[in-house]
């Protein structure tokens, strides 16, 4: 550990309090858009503020007055009070390293910053292709980089396994498994995404095993359950004929008491007279005499005795 280094720093913070270490702060911003660059120094302790770009005077305020050390017009820069610096419509070319120093009206030194500004095109859309060799799946993720010193972080995602390269344009992912394939290529500025189902013949997905053994254990309750009801149907269905039975039987047997019972005497109709005064038929056939039954021998005949005429 160097001691030496330490100990200096220590002696130049006591020499000079007030003055505030350089800070190097990286800010991205997209091609065409505005940039603020901020300094941390109170407006009132602010003199003089000079900002340079890679060691090139752009502009100085000083006592409240701007003064362009560059095309105002070629530099699209303007400062604020407060020793803000906007650049407006950024371009490629304004990338590099700004330095700010500050002055108190006393001539101290107050603070010096370095900002290093970065200006990056929007990433283009990527591109997802697929190819299928023995049952495997080669996925590509690429872009086609407009320029050289174009960097991507590009991201290459199947459920839950994810590929990541940065400085790179292209991404390949081997695998045996179909399905969503989602491909990302961001920068700092921009974001964009390309998604694509991937499947290649002969080949079974995790889902697709899933789905069919679901559906087969599906199938095999349903028949079960289909099995249960019919049995049960035709149950409640020898139940009911058992009982229809013997509801036909308890109605058979009223309906022979009814007939046994004597039928209360009606007023014949006059129809009904005519036919009951017709004489019936009689057989033909002979019938055979019938020997008469014996008077019992304790009954005595009563004598005849003759009428008397009047």
């Amino acid at each position: 550990m160097n001691f030496r280094r330490i100990f200096l720093i220590k002696c130049m913070l006591l020499l000079f309090p007030s003055v505030k270490c350089s800070v190097s702060n990286l800010i991205y911003t997209a091609v065409n858009e505005s940039v603020f660059l901020h300094i941390a120094v109170a407006s009132e302790n602010i003199y003089d503020a000079t900002w340079l770009r890679d060691r090139k005077k752009l502009l100085q305020l000083k006592d409240n007055k701007v003064k362009y050390y560059v095309n105002k017009d070629q530099c699209r820069c303007k400062v604020f009070l407060n020793g803000t610096l906007r650049i407006e419509h950024v371009v490629k070319e304004d990338s590099g390293k700004y330095t700010v120093t500050v002055y108190r009206k006393d001539g101290k030194l107050s603070a010096e910053e370095d900002k290093m500004f970065i200006v990056q095109e929007p990433v283009p859309q990527p591109i997802l292709s697929s190819e299928c060799i023995n049952k495997s799946a080669s996925v590509k993720c690429e872009v086609k980089q407009k320029n050289k010193d174009e960097t991507f972080i590009i991201e290459l995602t199947q459920d839950k396994s994810k590929k990541i390269q940065k400085n790179a344009t292209r991404l390949e992912l081997h695998t045996r498994y179909s399905g969503m394939f989602r491909c990302v290529v961001k920068n700092e500025v921009s974001e964009k995404v390309t998604e694509k189902v991937i499947k290649c013949s002969g080949q079974l997905d995790l889902y697709l095993i899933l789905s069919i053994a679901g559906g087969a254990t599906f199938f095999v309750i349903f028949v079960i359950l289909l099995i249960c009801c019919i049995r049960k149907k035709k149950a409640e269905r020898l139940g009911d004929y058992e009982d229809e039975q013997v509801m036909q039987a308890c109605q058979v047997d009223s309906e022979m008491v009814v007939r046994e019972l004597p039928q209360p005497p009606s007023n014949p109709t006059p129809k009904q007279l005519r036919i009951q005064q017709r004489p019936l038929p009689q057989p033909q056939v002979q019938q055979q005499a019938v020997p008469p039954r014996p008077r019992p021998r304790t009954q005595q005949r009563t004598p005849n005795h003759p009428r008397e005429r009047p």
